[in-house]
């Protein structure tokens, strides 16, 4: 009996002692995933936020505009509170609180996999963050790992004339993994390693008129030829 009164309280205790750091650790988790400043006051990223993480959020850094990077998941459902209760639309979120909702499917590859050819994402992605009305931005996937870290990249790349192996850095350092970094993956090699930034991309060439018509004369000789 003695021992399990000894087990009873080791185990109070062990809940006392660790249960608050990591219902704390927990919440912020999920209320803020991943949350992370890009640029101060023009671009955020994040993962999968509760409602009420974005509300706070959206409200702190006046964010304008929401983009979800999920193609699995269009509109998502977000959980009002960290613990899992209740449930709202991202989309009606964004329009209760005055922020565009954009939706951008950056998985879906070029017919035929290609990885030459650049991903339909990135001209929806840089045509919303051309708009300067859109400003400040938020970025987020599932995790905020990887699709919100590869065009994070072509941001960075884009606007603040990052190389490519900068870029690379920023997302081993923000999770994305050492080895994925890398021509092992194949969205890195689309988004990343092949991305020419739209003022280094070579001008294309005024067209040529077409060839004027010669017509021949009565005396058989070229219009406008000599004799």
């Amino acid at each position: 009996m003695l021992n399990v009164v000894r087990w009873v309280l080791a185990a109070v205790v062990v809940v006392l002692v660790f249960g608050p750091p990591l219902a704390l650790y927990r919440y912020q988790y999920v209320h803020a995933k991943r949350f992370r400043e890009v640029t101060p006051g023009r671009v955020y990223r994040s993962g999968q936020m509760t409602a009420d993480g974005f509300r706070e959020i959206i409200d702190r850094y006046k964010i304008k505009s929401v983009i979800n990077l999920q193609h699995e998941e269009p509109d998502p459902f977000l959980a009002n509170h960290w613990l899992g209760k209740g449930k709202v639309r991202e989309s009606e979120l964004c329009r209760d609180l005055g922020v565009k909702y954009v939706l951008i499917t950056p998985d879906i590859l070029p017919p035929g996999n290609r990885l030459d050819v650049l991903p339909p994402a990135v001209d929806e992605f840089l045509k919303v963050l051309d708009d300067e009305s859109n400003y400040p931005v938020l970025l987020h996937c599932k995790a905020g790992l990887h699709r919100t870290g590869r065009l994070t990249a072509i941001y960075r790349m884009e606007y603040q004339g990052w190389s490519a192996g900068e870029a690379l850095r920023e997302l081993r350092a923000n999770g994305y993994g050492y080895v994925n970094a890398s021509e092992a993956d194949e969205f890195i090699i689309q988004f990343v390693q092949n991305y020419t930034p739209r003022a280094l991309r070579p001008k294309t060439l005024p067209v040529a008129p077409a060839p004027r018509r010669v017509v021949k004369s009565i005396a058989g000789t070229a219009e406008g030829g000599g004799q």
